[in-house]
């Protein structure tokens, strides 16, 4: 419990910097060909550059510019401020699912995935180009609009058949995506230009990559949560090490009160100490302790350990223990 906000900071942090790391190993091939690919500028001159290569089109090149439906957008169904021009609605159902092991795991499987698009280009200054079959893309980067998870209440005789069934239901999530309006996106393919007199990006003949990303830097979220993963090791590295020394230091202390103790008593056993000055449970060590409330001086250190209750002179309650130099007074 002691490193418990750490140790939750740091779990947190590891999720995010592991989905981060996924993402971006998932793009980095993209992120490598969008850089081998000849960049074009999206203006007037490009038609021109187009029409004088062979067949009237470059086979791989990546252009940029802000996603403009050719048509009336898309809107979404989960928030009617929000539109677009590619839409995912996918559902998808949630189990625990018993193997062969007998082990219980978890599972998913898709209920329905559906697909909308418009007819959309990529525009820059008032110059388009229209993207055709996005959803063949092989990275397509989409905003999540909605991604709600709807639990499942079980009945008793769910719980019942489930068991046997092997199968227990947990819940359906419900997920929006979508490419929106206005989103600056880069796109890698091949330009063509048109019998119709547009410029035209589609997935290359050749089966080289088609790409249609917003470019988002993972690369910079991993450094970043990286980073407050090492800060979070590094305080609880260094919280473990403070509690370390403490716990030396109390063991060092526990030791010196220990041979001071063993000397008190080595210089109390040469003066021959009375009766009456020794330890009424061991005859041996000398009077160390005070008992409170009665205040009687009647025990050493090591048997106080296992006297708790009751004193062993006037059985009161101990309420307190005192550690002090026995005294006694003599009378004449």
């Amino acid at each position: 419990m002691e490193y418990l906000a750490e140790t939750l900071a740091l779990g947190v942090d590891s999720i995010i910097l592991a989905a981060c790391i996924k993402q971006y190993y998932k793009n980095k091939n993209a992120m490598m060909m969008i850089q081998g690919a000849p960049y074009l500028e999206i203006n007037k001159n490009l038609k021109e550059i187009v029409q004088t290569h062979p067949d009237g089109k470059l086979s791989y090149v990546s252009v940029r510019g802000t996603v403009k439906p050719l048509g009336n957008p898309i809107i979404s169904i989960n928030n009617p401020n929000v539109s677009g021009v590619v839409q995912l609605l996918r559902i998808k159902e949630h189990v625990i699912q018993r193997s062969t092991t007998g082990f219980w795991a978890d599972s998913e499987r898709i209920i329905q995935e559906v697909h909308n698009v418009m007819p959309f280009a990529l525009e820059t200054k008032g110059i388009q180009i229209e993207i055709c079959d996005p959803l063949a893309a092989d990275v397509l980067d989409m905003d999540v609009i909605s991604d709600t998870f709807h639990p499942t209440v079980p009945s008793v005789m769910d719980h019942i058949w489930g068991f046997f069934a092997g199968v227990r239901q947990r819940g359906v999530q419900s997920t929006e995506k979508m490419l929106r309006k206005g989103t600056m996106i880069t796109g890698v393919g091949e330009l063509v230009f048109g019998k119709d007199g547009t410029l035209k990006l589609q997935p290359p003949a050749n089966g080289t990559p088609f790409y249609l990303t917003n470019m988002q830097n993972y690369r910079i979220l991993c450094v970043i949560f990286g980073a407050v993963g090492i800060i979070l090791g590094a305080l609880i590295i260094r919280k473990y090490w403070k509690n370390r020394l403490e716990l030396e230091e109390e063991a060092r202390r526990k030791i010196r009160i220990e041979e001071s103790r063993r000397e008190r008593r080595r210089r109390m056993r040469d003066e021959d100490l009375p009766e009456n000055q020794l330890c009424v449970v061991c005859k041996t060590n000398p009077l160390e302790i005070i008992l409170l409330p009665c205040g009687h001086v009647c025990l050493c250190e090591d048997c106080s350990e296992d006297i708790t209750e009751q004193c062993p002179v006037c059985r009161a309650g101990i309420e307190k223990k005192i550690s002090g130099i026995c005294f006694i007074i003599y009378f004449s």
